[in-house]
């Protein structure tokens, strides 16, 4: 196996908390924007994204979305056509994915406002040019697309009730909702534990690199990465427990979260205006899924699960293009030195409970799978399709989920 000097810190990802960020996320951005007039723009979107619920409600959000915007190109672009928002956060990760964090929820509400009741339902085909414009900046600055993925909606998306207590559930809540109401928050913040949980699965993939053929020390870094599986598994389990797959998430959750990649409601993509790196075409962009955390690539990569090349191992790579770069390239990394299976499988006669361990990883991987496709059953599946905009054929990230998550799931299994 490969020797490396390479540290986490390399790719933004934390010892302990793995893809979580190192830090809280930010609440909002009060204090970051006094004395700094540009700033003050993004604050404004912040304003529309604390109200959401209420907007919502009264099916008011694209009106204000929509002033807000005509605003911000009157008096702003008007006098600095090179204007760029994501400068004035001088690169500060956490600064721009909280900026992130809020636009993203402000333009998904915009394209799918009265998506969850409204059957004659019809998407707007672009959003504001103001608006574009400030979403694409930020997230051109993070290498990621203008649209609601799961960093945004899980990873920095909470916060400690009890800033000394531990990020777990009975303790984590939502910095932004869309409804708001105990199914939403219940649906996202298992994803916070579950990152949590796996926190160690990156040191640990790390370790098993740098092993350098020491059995002891491989020994040791599975052992933490199936007790982390472990608790991850128990933890996605409790998802049902406060979140309605019969009515609620259907309809209440789950319409604000699409994309406008193979989807019905928007089958050319939705327009950026005033965006000049898009020329003026449509973009088509997936909606925010769990496919987009990189805690079950990064196991698929250092326990070398491999995945048959055709169009749905296409849908798992193109997940990565919505996971921040750092995390995306540590998988990359991962896949290119792991040779973790190989030396198991040589050493099953000599060392087995080594082997054991590595069967172990894979099963619980498996496991994870099977209930995340149970669920993508229970939760969509088993709906009625009502309209072209919460189709039940494919998944939030656009994806046939059916075929997709079971040959995964299938491909994990030990030969």
């Amino acid at each position: 196996m490969a020797n490396t000097d390479i540290q986490l810190s390399d790719f933004g990802i934390s010892e302990t908390r793995g893809f979580l960020p190192d830090e809280d996320p930010i609440r909002n951005l009060d204090v970051y924007c006094l004395g700094n007039a540009d700033r003050t723009w993004v604050r404004r979107y912040e304003k529309i994204a604390y109200h959401l619920p209420k907007l919502l409600v009264a099916g008011k959000a694209r009106e204000y979305i929509e002033r807000e915007s005509d605003y911000f190109l009157e008096h702003q672009l008007a006098h600095n056509s090179d204007f760029d928002i994501a400068e004035t956060f001088d690169g500060n990760t956490h600064l721009l994915e909280t900026a992130m964090r809020f636009l993203s929820f402000v333009g998904n509400a915009y394209v799918w406002q009265d998506a969850e009741w409204n059957e004659s339902f019809a998407a707007p085909e672009s959003v504001p040019e103001g608006f574009a414009r400030l979403w694409y900046q930020i997230a051109h600055a993070l290498g990621r697309h203008p649209s609601l993925g799961y960093p945004s909606y899980a990873l920095h998306n909470w916060y400690r009730l009890d800033p000394e207590g531990p990020i777990a559930l009975g303790n984590i809540a939502l910095l932004q909702n869309f409804l708001g109401g105990l199914d939403e928050e219940w649906f996202i913040l298992p994803h916070v534990e579950i990152e949590m949980h796996a926190g160690l699965i990156p040191k640990a993939s790390l370790e098993i690199l740098r092993a350098a053929g020491s059995e002891e020390a491989v020994i040791r870094e599975l052992q933490i990465i199936v007790c982390a599986e472990e608790k991850m598994l128990e933890t996605l389990k409790r998802v049902p427990e406060r979140c309605d797959p019969t009515f609620v998430y259907y309809n209440r959750v789950r319409p604000y979260i699409h994309g406008w990649k193979n989807n019905p409601a928007l089958p050319k993509g939705l327009m950026y205006p005033g965006v000049e790196a898009y020329g003026g075409t449509p973009q088509q962009f997936r909606g925010e899924t769990g496919a987009q955390s990189s805690i079950v690539p990064l196991l698929d990569a250092i326990l070398g699960v491999e995945h048959e090349d055709n169009y749905l191992k296409q849908f798992l790579l193109e997940m990565r293009d919505y996971m921040p770069v750092g995390h995306r390239a540590f998988i990359e990394m991962v896949e290119r030195n792991a040779s973790l299976l190989q030396f198991v499988e040589a050493r099953k006669e000599k060392t087995p409970y080594m082997f054991e361990l590595y069967e172990r990883c894979r099963q619980k991987l498996e496991e994870f799978r099977s209930l995340h496709l149970e669920y993508a059953h229970r939760y969509i599946f088993s709906h009625q399709q009502k309209h072209a905009a919460n189709p039940t054929q494919v998944g939030t990230g656009g994806t046939p989920f059916a075929p997709y998550l079971k040959k995964h799931r299938d491909e994990t299994r030990m030969k």
